[in-house]
């Protein structure tokens, strides 16, 4: 099964392909059975109509003119031998010999008392001490006052030359008046020969079936291939331009499903984005009044608690936003130092108290939004710096068969296997992260996970043996051509 197609046209082709071959083949191996079995039919009849012809010509003639007759009707292809003693259980069973003798039957114009000795092909075997001069090719056969050549097969064939095939038949009939007939008659068998008219018959089919199949299916499923293409592209750019709507009626009508599902993407995309604007500016509004009022009021714990859950509010609701704004495209790609990106990232997070060892490997320019893969990499960072304890955080930048890896490892307890992937999810925090010292929305990770998948690239978790949590950012190295 592994090697059928994997695609649609192929599997559709080669369906297609194999039933009208099979259906070929089929039918003209029964074309040549038929024309087989009707040769074989025709042959036995004409042997039978001769032996026939024969026995009624000798029964009508005066017996002492019947062995001049029987070497006059003796050929290299027919032997007569008259007075031969009437050979008891030597008949044969074959179904044709029983066949043959119906034909001639048939024929004749007396009920003579008659058997079928022998009927064979591909060599004269008659029963043993009937007709032993016929048995080797290129002997002398007797008969009454005459002698004469028989040649069952030809010899000294030539190059390419090929030998022919006898068909032998060995008839004993009693005429009426008890005189005992002996017929060895054969008949040449056309030589078997390779079809190759029926050969090239089913090529010629097969190559025409197949230019034709291949166009047809080719044309019923470029439409799909369109619509992956376009499926594809659709995360990346909502704003393609729509499917054109040709085709069949079936893939016009998918045509304007899909087309139609774009708009209502794009609408939709343009109402979230109306509706963030406005949540923005009306949920810090509130926030920058609030923090005007502070201002007025002298210092205290009670204005220290607020000034810390107003930050705490403005914060979620900037993640909140970040995270809502993701996949509408609004940061193109440049030519990008990662390498420098990583140092200017690494510095705010010292700033912070944090240490970091950082090592590098070459890694060339390459395209990306640096906005965006600055904020994954630096929540990266931050979830370190927040929940690694006091230990060193560990950078490593490398590429490898075309993909770049930004490796963050921290040295605190790590997290639990069952929770590996459930931190991605949005406001997810784990019940250890949850004291008021750490911070944080629950977001950074959805957050760097999605700007990661936005580069066609991904973020695994895992936890290192030596203790500690590793976080490894991986994505295509794209560079202009």
């Amino acid at each position: 099964m592994r090697r059928l197609p994997r695609t649609l046209y192929g599997q559709l082709l080669l369906t297609l392909l194999t039933s009208v071959l099979l259906a070929n083949v089929i039918g003209i191996a029964l074309v040549l059975t038929d024309r087989e079995r009707l040769t074989r039919t025709l042959r036995a009849e004409y042997v039978a109509q001769h032996l026939a012809d024969m026995i009624n010509l000798l029964d009508e003639t005066p017996v002492s003119n019947r062995a001049k007759l029987a070497g006059a009707l003796s050929s290299p292809m027919v032997q007569v031998v008259l007075g031969h003693p009437w050979l008891d259980s030597r008949k044969t069973d074959w179904p044709e010999a029983n066949k043959l003798c119906h034909l001639i039957r048939t024929d004749l114009n007396f009920p003579y008392q008659m058997q079928v000795l022998s009927f064979r092909e591909d060599e004269p075997n008659a029963p043993e001490g009937l007709l032993a001069p016929f048995m080797e090719p290129g002997q002398h056969v007797f008969a009454p006052d005459k002698k004469f050549w028989v040649r069952a097969l030809p010899n000294g064939l030539e190059d390419g030359e090929e030998e022919l095939k006898i068909q032998m038949a060995t008839v004993q009939v009693t005429l009426r008046d008890g005189e005992v007939a002996t017929f060895r008659i054969g008949q040449v068998v056309s030589p078997e020969e390779t079809p190759w008219r029926v050969t090239a018959w089913l090529l010629l089919v097969a190559l025409v079936v197949a230019a034709v199949s291949a166009w047809a299916v080719r044309r019923l499923t470029r439409p799909l291939a369109l619509f992956s293409t376009a499926a594809a592209g659709l995360a990346a750019n909502l704003d393609q331009p729509p499917l054109p709507e040709t085709g069949t009626q079936e893939v016009i009508n998918a045509t304007r499903a899909f087309n139609r599902m774009q708009k209502e993407l794009q609408r939709y995309l343009q109402t979230r984005s109306q509706m963030l604007a406005g949540v923005s500016h009306d949920l810090r509004l509130p926030i920058t009044r609030i923090r005007l009022r502070l201002e007025q009021l002298q210092e205290s714990p009670s204005r220290q608690a607020i000034e810390r859950d107003l930050i705490e509010m403005d914060q979620l609701i900037g993640d909140t936003l970040a995270y809502l704004r993701l996949g509408q495209g609004n940061e193109s790609c440049v030519l990008l130092n990662l390498d420098a990106l990583l140092e200017g990232v690494i510095e705010d997070v010292e700033a912070l108290g944090a240490q970091v060892s950082y090592t590098s490997s070459p890694v060339k320019p390459l395209l990306a939004r640096p906005q965006s893969l600055r904020r994954c990499i630096g929540n990266l960072l931050e979830n370190a710096r927040r929940y690694g304890g006091d230990g060193v955080i560990e950078v490593r930048l490398s590429e490898r068969n075309g993909r770049v890896e930004v490796m963050v490892r921290d040295h605190g307890p790590g997290i639990a296997d069952a929770d590996l992937e459930r931190v991605f999810e949005p406001y997810v925090r784990l019940e250890d992260s949850r004291a008021k010292h750490t911070g944080g929305s629950g977001l950074g990770l959805a957050i760097a996970r999605a700007i990661a998948r936005e580069h066609d690239g991904e973020i695994l978790l895992f936890n290192h043996p030596q203790g500690g949590l590793c976080a490894e950012l991986n994505f295509p190295a794209q560079r202009p051509a």
